[in-house]
């Protein structure tokens, strides 16, 4: 189990939402997180969304274990039972997570059959109360992530309300995801894509909510969108282009931090890459459980087709470690420097 770091209650508390990456169920385990915090020292991390009875019921060391590099990084919830899920935080106490997110964004079938998710947002006063319940079993951050509307209700009244009602718990962080979720009809694929994107309905919810703390995601991709939705609300969260095009976060948290985007040092990168699979190996964790998150690390550079197509002919070879992403970097123009030599917790911009 991870080592709880010493932190005050004021500090469990202020997480930065400028700028987070989405919680991605199959996607943002324990070695996403790590890969993706070795890119960005300033982003908020969350996990994929684990349901209250997996907490409950299951091996909690293999749902809630992590690097404490990943720090700050969220647990996400699943559940619509107020005393399950706030049981849930309780036991998740001890692995010292920065906050806890309640999942009522998800439209899959699997999350409708377990009453939670995007079906929640039509139950506003019980996410209420789960929301109130969690507060009261931690002394962390506690916040929500839904959608602007589910079905054929009206986006912005049955938002207010969603997020009026929640408010009331106490909760003051709302991550929106700008898009219907349609629970009849849409796949979970065609609902990350197929339902347009209101900025607009975030937008406004933030100027009738001053006090409340709201954060927009949906089909931000480049420093231009993360600048522009800056201007209209206080943070932003980005999932898929965060995934796919990990080597762009550096410049993606510099928009939304108002800053010049960094130089990042690929030798660096590549080594301390190469520690960590080398780490993981030594535990009985195969290569391939941490390099299919870092596919796309240099996507759009000369050399990167080569990058992709070794790391994914190889990475599940008995025998692929750190020597395999030496041979991937070789593909590279201009050639990058050798992943070896010892890696430190320092992160990758120069």
């Amino acid at each position: 189990m991870t080592q709880v770091p010493e932190k005050s209650v004021d500090a469990i508390n202020r997480n930065d939402h400028r700028f987070a990456v989405a919680p991605m169920m199959d996607w943002t385990d324990r070695h996403c997180r790590w890969f993706h915090r070795l890119l960005v020292p300033e982003a908020l991390l969350f996990t994929e969304m684990v349901t209250s009875g997996a907490i409950l019921h299951g091996d909690r060391a293999r749902l809630l274990d992590f690097d404490p590099a990943e720090h700050p990084v969220v647990l996400q919830l699943g559940g619509a039972e107020p005393e399950a899920v706030a049981e849930a935080v309780r036991l998740a106490e001890p692995w010292g997570y920065d906050g806890y997110n309640l999942n009522c964004g998800c439209p899959s079938d699997r999350v409708q059959r377990g009453r939670f998710g995007a079906g929640l947002m039509r139950e506003p006063e019980r996410v209420r109360d789960v929301l109130a319940a969690m507060r009261s079993a931690t002394a962390r951050e506690v916040s929500v992530k839904c959608r602007i509307g589910v079905d054929d209700c009206e986006d912005e009244p049955f938002l207010e309300r969603f997020v009026a009602t929640c408010a009331r718990s106490g909760v003051d962080t709302f991550i929106v995801h700008a898009r219907k979720a349609w629970l009849a009809g849409l796949s979970p694929k065609e609902n990350r894509e197929k339902p347009p994107l209101r900025y607009d309905v975030v937008a406004r919810l933030k100027q009738r909510h001053p006090e409340l703390r709201i954060v927009l995601n949906g089909g931000l991709a480049g420093p231009d969108a993360v600048r522009a939705a800056m201007a209209r609300v206080d943070g932003v969260m980005v999932g898929r282009a965060a995934y796919h095009d990990p080597g762009a976060l550096p410049a993606l948290v510099a928009a939304a931090h108002g800053r010049p985007a960094p130089v990042v040092d690929d030798g660096r990168v590549l080594a301390a890459l190469a520690a960590y699979v080398e780490a993981r190996r030594a535990e009985g964790v195969p290569a391939a459980a941490v390099l299919r998150h870092v596919l796309g690390l240099f996507r759009g550079r000369p050399g990167s087709r080569c990058w992709r197509r070794v790391l994914s002919e190889r990475m599940r070879e008995p025998d692929a470690g750190a020597a395999l992403l030496h041979d991937a970097a070789g593909a590279l123009a201009p050639a990058r420097p050798e992943p070896s030599g010892r890696a430190g917790r320092g992160h990758a911009t120069a």
